[in-house]
């Protein structure tokens, strides 16, 4: 059972809850950083989350026509075949998805899923994101509540941003500010639109000064104690202890306490995004400068077809992101929680 049913995927989420671990959201573009990211997830005995963003599911669709639905359902069926080697359960999901791009991508692949769940199958993905951070907030969980209903009907979990993260991914951006900290009461409008679970499950991208990209520690303020004060706030109105399944976007840079700190206050979901383009890059930029007059013709001669061969490379970065995947394990205390 590689790739989680829906019982299985909503108890993993359980078990990271109760065990104040969170399991890697790792976003990829190729069979080869999908294959890296269940190699990490396998050498770490940890499950994960196997996540395809907009521009990802476009590259995959291929330059000739950038079809994103064909490239995420692509990567998605090849995932279900390979992901049978490696003994780890994986959830398949789809990252950041504006309002603009929902047709041509959230709803097709909703729509993929109802049918297959009618056949008597399994969804297609496991979860989906909505991002809204850009509308407003009654915008935001209006379209928020369509989704939720018709992912519940195809045993999906919908993961929603009510408020901005900052710094851009795919497009979406945000400017670095206050508005990057989510209130008690964004907290509590959330809850009365899409309910406490009894309207469907939901993953819930907080802000508590999130930004996506490249920084160093200290560059950005993260208050991950925000979400402790979310959960306690909304637990006070509606008598459900604990009520929110959070996910932690914009991690790179985080230092291990803020980390540690948004597990014991509810993080379930940590997306993996920059950190492993860079490992999967870094060893590539190590060989061609290395080998040089290897991988390319150069003053008159043929260069060495074993070092331009992208076997040979590519099987330094798979190497070295799946070495990623298993430190990010380690950081989101998921190692060795493998569902047995």
């Amino acid at each position: 059972m590689p790739i989680a049913t829906p019982e299985v995927y909503n108890e993993m989420l359980d078990r990271a809850k109760a065990g104040k671990f969170a399991y890697p959201a790792i976003n990829v573009t190729s069979s080869q950083t999908l294959h890296a990211a269940l190699r990490g997830f396998a050498e770490a005995e940890s499950d994960g989350i196997i996540q395809i963003s907009t521009g990802g599911a476009e590259f995959l669709g291929g330059q000739h026509n950038k079809e994103m639905v064909i490239g995420a359902t692509a990567l998605a069926e090849f995932a279900h075949i390979v992901a049978a080697k490696y003994d780890i359960t994986v959830a398949l999901h789809t990252d950041h998805c504006p309002k603009d791009k929902l047709d041509g991508y959230v709803r097709p692949l909703l729509a993929i899923s109802e049918e297959r769940v009618k056949a008597g199958q399994n969804p297609l993905f496991q979860s989906h994101m909505w991002d809204g951070s850009a509308e407003t907030l009654a915008d935001n969980l209006s379209i928020g509540q369509e989704l939720l209903e018709r992912a519940r009907a195809a045993k999906i979990i919908l993961e929603v941003e009510i408020t901005p993260t900052g710094g851009e991914e795919d497009g979406v951006s945000h400017e670095i500010n206050d508005s990057l900290y989510t209130t008690v009461d964004d907290a509590i409008r959330t809850a009365e639109a899409l309910g406490l679970g009894e309207k469907g499950r939901y993953l819930l991208a907080a802000s508590f000064g999130n930004v996506h990209g490249v920084y160093k520690p200290g560059n950005v303020v993260l208050r991950p104690e925000l979400l402790k004060e979310l959960n306690e706030g909304v637990a006070a109105k509606f008598g459900k202890p604990s009520p929110f399944d959070f996910v932690f976007h914009g991690g790179s840079g985080s230092t291990a306490q803020e980390i540690a700190t948004a597990l014991e206050n509810g993080v379930v979901k940590m997306n993996i995004d920059t950190d492993t383009q860079y490992a999967f890059t870094r060893p590539v930029a190590d060989h061609m400068f290395k080998n040089y007059d290897g991988v390319l013709k150069v003053d008159g001669e043929v260069g060495s077809k074993k070092t331009y061969d992208p076997r040979t490379w590519g099987k330094l970065a798979e190497a070295s992101m799946a070495a990623r995947v298993t430190e990010a394990c380690s950081n989101l205390r998921s190692t060795g929680t493998k569902i047995k």
